[in-house]
């Protein structure tokens, strides 16, 4: 398994690197310690593919994960959603058993078969 980039998302992450000046500009996502509840959600443009990196591209765009995050991501998927309270990244993560109110942090289900959702 691996991690997957919707069309909507892969298309926002195009209009966001627009601007940019850096054309070898790819998204990363990852997970870190911390949050409300144990770990959180990160993102950040990055120009460098790192050799333990997982590389999922969808409608042009590179997503990186690198091999920590993938443990706690795998089976991910990554959307842009637009609601009436807003536009947002999300995140549905068969790994996390919850997810904190913000949406940015959960905690990762013992057995993989979580059913959270992170709104970012």
């Amino acid at each position: 398994m691996t991690v997957i980039l919707t069309e909507a998302a892969a298309r926002k992450v195009q209009g966001l690197l627009e601007n940019e000046q850096n054309e070898a500009l790819n998204l990363r996502v990852f997970v870190s310690g911390g949050g409300c509840s144990g770990f959180q959600y990160g993102f950040t443009f990055d120009d460098q593919i790192k050799d333990n990196d997982t590389v999922v591209e969808s409608c042009g765009v590179k997503l990186l994960v690198d091999q920590m995050s993938l443990e706690l991501l795998d089976g991910a998927e990554i959307d842009y959603q637009t609601s009436i309270q807003g536009e947002s990244f999300v995140i549905r993560n068969p790994n996390a058993a919850t997810t904190c109110g913000c949406g940015k942090s959960f905690t990762p289900s013992e057995n993989g078969s979580g059913c959270a959702n992170a709104g970012y």
